[in-house]
């Protein structure tokens, strides 16, 4: 097996350019190396921005049970409170992604940041259903310029030979996010009133952006890309011509609907009879998400060394047997699947996302966006959907459909794993 070279561990060639520039004007990147100072800084801020950004979106999932029952709601019609949240960021990573080709990384990270931290607070003061769902809403169109860009960022910049290892890290910080925004929610609305709890996040999330913004290493990879919309058609169609990134935009579609119906849901599962657990328990079951701080980093790091193609259905097939053990009606084993499955979409999240940025030679914004739409699309459409597999056949319907997401998600992942290499990878992964 031939040995790697600097910038060409795995898929392609990382372009320092969004668009080819003549090889005498192309200058060598300046790739944040790994055990540095501005690596620390790096994964610190991410970690920061990652957290923020999923606490900020996720902290409404353990209330939907409550605002159910305070404005009068079915169970599909309170999921609306993070589904309008999650087709606002879908929509709105077409716009940030090429904003950010155009006017920068940072810039567009920290601007979304601290505005969604403040349309955070505006929904705790909404008294009204139709005005909480507005401004989350906006909250959402918000978010989407740091998740559109964060991972741009981290392929312009980060050392190729860890671009695993520090994709897994920020998605360690998601989960740290996630986890907090729906402990900490679901622990205090036992306390305080939703308008106090949301003001609460909202606070915690203005300080995040703020370390975010002093953290942050300016980029030095980064070059402008025009904001044309000859220019922007042609960097979204670019993704559809290469062999894997459109299959990598449906795996995202996939396993973020997987994973949002079933902790959308599980809570309603949860406070029924035979368990009939409180709001401050439900919040608690967020713990689980530390099995997906550590393994996403953990698999980023193991796909760096094995190749993406190796582990991507593996950890797919553990999402799968986590989804199985929930459908028990002892809690123990119940807790455990959740675990597992966690675990595994963590996991595939972080090898899913860690490819697009190898597999996308241009436009990376825009192939990130792309990502990403169909990620928080997925959320949207199938956690609402979700809802109705519920109300019709309770948790074993339910089951069968996040089961039937998982499975196609599973042949796309086998399909990858047969994808022929792009021509400059050193090695076949």
């Amino acid at each position: 097996m031939s040995q790697p070279v600097p910038h060409a561990p795995n898929e392609c060639v990382p372009a320092s350019s969004e668009e080819p520039a003549p090889r005498s004007a192309v200058a060598e990147p300046e790739y944040i190396q790994k055990g540095t100072r501005a690596f620390l800084r790096t994964i610190l801020a991410m970690c920061s921005g990652g957290f923020a950004t999923f606490a900020l979106l996720y902290c409404v999932q353990p209330m939907m049970p409550m605002l159910a029952q305070q404005f009068a709601l079915s169970a599909a019609q309170s999921s609306l409170v993070l589904s309008v949240s999650t087709i606002t960021l879908a929509i709105g990573l077409l716009i940030t992604g090429p904003l950010s080709d155009a006017l920068g990384r940072k810039p567009v990270m920290v601007v979304s940041l601290l505005a969604a931290a403040l349309f955070t607070v505006g929904s705790a003061l909404m008294p009204t259903w139709e005005g909480v769902l507005v401004m989350r809403a906006l909250v959402g169109l918000a978010l989407s310029g740091l998740a559109a860009v964060a991972m741009s960022y981290l392929s312009e910049e980060i050392d190729p030979l860890h671009l695993g290892l520090a994709m897994g890290v920020y998605i360690g910080g998601n989960a740290i996010g996630g986890m907090s925004g729906r402990l900490l929610s679901g622990v205090l609305v036992d306390f305080m009133s939703w308008h106090a709890v949301l003001g609460t996040l909202g606070g915690l999330g203005l300080l995040a952006g703020a370390l975010f913004w002093r953290l942050l290493p300016e980029s030095r990879n980064f070059r402008a890309r025009s904001l044309r919309p000859r220019s922007l058609l042609q960097g979204y169609t670019l993704q559809f011509r290469d062999a894997g990134l459109p299959w990598l935009f449906l795996q995202g579609f996939l396993l973020m609907g997987a994973f949002v119906t079933l902790f959308n849901y599980i809570g309603y599962r949860l406070i029924e009879a035979p368990f009939k657990l409180d709001q401050t328990s439900i919040g608690l079951l967020s713990v689980v998400y530390l099995s997906g701080i550590y393994s996403s980093a953990q698999i980023g790091a193991l796909a760096d060394k094995l190749g993406r193609r190796k582990v991507l259905w593996v950890v797919i097939g553990l999402m799968l047997a986590g989804l199985i053990l929930t459908l028990f009606d002892m809690l123990p084993v119940i807790l455990l699947g959740m675990l597992l499955f966690t675990f595994g979409f963590f996991g595939a999240h972080s090898v899913s996302s860690s490819w697009i940025g190898r597999r996308a030679t241009q436009a990376k914004g825009q192939a990130s966006s792309l990502y990403l739409f169909c990620y928080y699309l997925g959320s949207s459409v199938a956690g609402t959907l979700g809802g109705v597999f519920w109300q019709a056949a309770g948790w074993d319907g339910l089951g069968l459909f996040i089961g039937s997401l998982l499975l196609v998600s599973l042949a796309v992942a086998l399909h990858l794993s047969r994808l022929q290499a792009l021509p400059l990878a050193v090695q076949s992964r």
